[in-house]
């Protein structure tokens, strides 16, 4: 067995300081963890802005995107969890690999974390929900104030669906496989 996916309940770290690491995926409804393909493509698009950024990782499942972007060189990452499960999951493969110091994981619905008070603005942010929520258009409502000036923003969503988003977001890079489209967007700097 190659150990590769989410078939067998694991996926990994792909590259970085923790690469080949495992992170558990417990068969839950609406989990679906990127694939490796999708991940290696995503991080190679954001290589260049990785050093040093603040990362918010919303519905963040198995961890996979924000974990990946802290072996990369990410400065912080923000795992937004609603599930116990999961959440003790992330936290575990956390204090496992001793990065408590740059990864926080937060137990809460990402709509309502997002309502509270931004604790610091993130320069990328990873949206993939439950594709069955519909939850696009909320998240992105609610995003700006949790942003730094310039973000990126991922979103991963079904094949053939791209959410609509504010006239400030600028498609930089996108792809697909047959069941999913993932898109990199570029927030506009605000002009003075």
């Amino acid at each position: 067995m190659s150990g590769r996916g989410s078939n067998d309940g694991q996926v990994r770290i792909i590259g970085g300081q923790w690469r080949n690491t495992r992170l558990p995926v417990p068969a839950l409804p609406g989990l679906r963890p990127s694939s490796d393909r999708v991940r290696e493509t995503l991080f190679n698009w954001l290589m260049p802005r990785l050093g040093g950024a603040r990362v918010l990782d919303l519905f963040a499942g198995s961890g996979a995107l924000g974990l990946e972007a802290v072996s990369r060189g990410a400065a912080h990452a923000t795992l937004v969890e609603r599930d116990p499960q999961l959440a003790g999951n992330l936290s575990a493969i956390v204090a496992r690999l001793g990065a408590e110091e740059r990864v926080q994981v937060v137990q809460a619905d990402a709509l309502r974390w997002l309502q509270g008070s931004p604790a610091a603005r993130a320069d990328i942010v990873f949206v993939d929900p439950p594709f069955a929520a519909g939850l696009w258009d909320s998240v992105l409502g609610l995003l700006p104030r949790h942003l730094a000036a310039g973000a990126w923003l991922y979103l991963e969503s079904p094949d053939g669906h791209a959410p609509v988003l504010p006239a400030d977001w600028m498609l930089h890079r996108e792809g697909g496989t047959r069941e999913v489209r993932f898109a990199l967007y570029r927030r506009a700097a605000a002009t003075l």
